[in-house]
């Protein structure tokens, strides 16, 4: 069972080819979506609900895996909460925020490297914050629209290096630790990281495999993750390229 978006739709294919049945949930919103209709059956979750409070609404998802005899649910790579597309009006990041809890992170959603990127830790400092997210945003990259995402205090950052080729394989490069940052930039970059532990270290590398073989990835690349104090962990974003950090990689591989 799974819901909506191209894994879904890869996973369904997958499952057809191998003579597996598959059941889809899918919310009000989605009901013309592909994935429904590639699915041998498909159920509503969450009515009455936005798209992102109705695929996370967990007793109707159980409640449709129990009633069709679902024997696994795929659950996909753990993401930070976040809205599910771009905003560029205040009032639809104070509904995001008053739903998940402060404190929440802004970020440009047509740029990158730091610039417009501001922390708000409570209700009285959004408005400030997100016209002034939005005006960096704008000037750096001709953009104002913002994502808004629940903000992780303290997080490690650790990006795992893969390289893929076009036979399908893929392998891992262990991991990097780049949690040393200013102003959202990556300061120091050490590999591998310290004091993981070997569980989770394991689990980073084995989910970032996973996600380059799912998409036939054929490159090298590197997948990054924020992992909190607790140990929990969220995937943030796949680097499609060889970036300048590969050579630290190179320092602990050759």
């Amino acid at each position: 069972m799974i819901h909506r978006g191209e894994i879904a739709i890869r996973v369904f294919r997958a499952c057809t080819e191998l003579g597996i049945r598959t059941v889809a949930v899918y919310s009000e919103q989605d009901t013309g979506q592909m994935h429904r209709q590639k699915a041998d059956e498909a159920y509503l979750v969450g009515r009455g609900l936005p798209p992102v409070q109705a695929y996370l609404h967990i007793p109707d998802i159980i409640r449709v895996a129990q009633e069709n005899e679902v024997d696994a649910i795929h659950p996909g790579v753990p993401v930070v909460p976040g809205t599910p597309s771009p905003v560029s009006a205040l009032a639809e990041a104070q509904e995001f925020a008053a739903r998940v809890g402060f404190p929440v992170i802004l970020k440009a959603a047509h740029g990158g490297g730091g610039r417009g990127m501001r922390v708000v830790r409570a209700p009285q400092e959004l408005e400030e914050n997100f016209s002034r997210a939005t005006s960096e945003a704008l000037a750096a990259f001709g953009n104002g629209d913002l994502f808004v995402e629940k903000f992780i205090e303290r997080p490690r950052h650790i990006e795992v290096q893969i390289l893929g080729d076009s036979h399908g394989n893929v392998v891992h490069l262990y991991e990097r630790d780049c949690s040393v940052q200013r102003r959202h930039q990556k300061v120091v970059e050490i590999a591998p990281a310290a004091r993981l532990r070997p569980e989770l270290r394991a689990r980073l590398a084995d989910d970032a495999v996973r996600l380059a073989r799912q998409v036939g990835y054929e490159n090298a690349g590197t997948v990054e993750f924020l992992v909190d104090q607790s140990g929990d962990y969220y995937f943030i974003e796949v680097n499609s390229r060889l970036q300048v950090e590969h050579t630290v990689t190179e320092e602990i591989t050759e």
